[in-house]
């Protein structure tokens, strides 16, 4: 049966905002370099895929997909991906198409509904012997995740699949980000999309017209140079065919989705129901914990990174039952 069950993550007590919550891990988490092995995958259109991976061998392998302007720089990522490593699983980070150093070579772009390039993807995966034996996405990368996984059902080909930090509604989810304080991240974030699309588009022609400048907000960037890239009618049409809510009746590999309630990216009632959700699903919502922080501990300047103990928890216990 589907689950809605409420966290027992409680945030630091000196972080408690929403807002510190999603900052204090983009600057003030210490980063790792680890000794990854890259992999430049070859896609059916002309473009490619880079892959990081971190091997353990003869260990169950885990899947990482970063959020919107994401890569291997990201907080989460490497953090994870040593966690993950100590935990005895080996993991393999997924760049979208145009995060990794280099550049697509097409000009359209990867975006929240581009499923297509994860199934591709895993089948490479699958035909070299590597499958994963499940997937962690974060934000937009949660999102992928959840809408690969209801648009295949039991074809899946994965064991169990965890999503953080989701953007259920993505139209719902850009106009938030041109309120309050949120409009700080929706300002940040359409800047690294402008300054990606600058850098690509001085290596290419674009096929569009368009005044950069212009752009202030989320859903103008979407409008105008994520939907006409990808073959949208407009922002609406890519948000409404793009958001993972609808695909989520429709999943039937276990899935865990950790979502706080103060996500400043997005509404309480951003959230699904429990009747959205397959039998296959759980939402554990916390009270806490901004956008991909879930930030905790009890001394000041000593952080606990409580999701990434959460995830692993969860994913153990599903190739448990898998395995019995």
């Amino acid at each position: 049966m589907a689950q809605l069950i409420l966290s027992q993550f409680r945030p630091a007590w000196w972080l408690r905002s929403p807002h510190l919550q999603t900052l204090w891990p983009v600057f003030l988490r210490r980063r790792v370099q680890l000794p990854l092995q890259a992999e430049r995958v070859e896609l059916s259109d002309g473009d490619f895929i880079d892959l990081a991976w971190y091997p353990r061998p003869n260990s169950p392998l885990v899947l990482v997909i970063h959020g919107l302007e994401g890569s291997l720089q990201s907080h989460y990522a490497q953090t994870l991906m040593q966690a993950l490593q100590q935990a005895g699983f080996a993991s393999v980070f997924m760049h979208l198409r145009g995060c990794s150093d280099e550049h697509n070579r097409l000009p359209e772009s990867y975006h929240s509904g581009r499923t297509a390039d994860i199934a591709e993807m895993l089948a490479h995966l699958q035909q070299t012997q590597r499958m994963p034996d499940a997937a962690i996405g974060f934000s937009l990368g949660g999102n992928l995740i959840l809408k690969y996984l209801g648009e295949t059902g039991a074809n899946a080909g994965l064991q169990a699949a965890i999503a953080v930090s989701v953007p259920f509604q993505l139209q719902e989810c850009a106009r938030k980000l041109e309120r309050g304080f949120s409009v700080v991240y929706g300002r940040y974030l359409v800047n690294k999309l402008k300054a990606s699309y600058r850098r690509k588009f001085s290596q290419m022609n674009s096929p569009l017209a368009v005044n950069l400048d212009a752009l202030k907000t989320l859903f103008a960037f979407d409008d105008q140079i994520t939907a006409p890239l990808n073959g949208f009618a407009g922002a609406e049409d890519y948000y409404s065919r793009s958001s993972s809510r609808q695909f989520l009746q429709r999943i039937e590999t276990p899935t865990l989705i950790i979502h706080s309630q103060d996500d400043p990216f997005m509404y309480p009632t951003t959230a699904p129901t429990e009747a959205m959700l397959s039998d296959s699903v759980t939402l554990e919502l916390t009270t806490h914990g901004g956008h991909v922080g879930f930030v905790a501990g009890n001394v000041p300047w000593r952080a606990d990174y409580w999701l990434e103990t959460r995830m692993i928890e969860w994913i153990k216990s599903q190739l448990r039952q898998k395995s019995t």
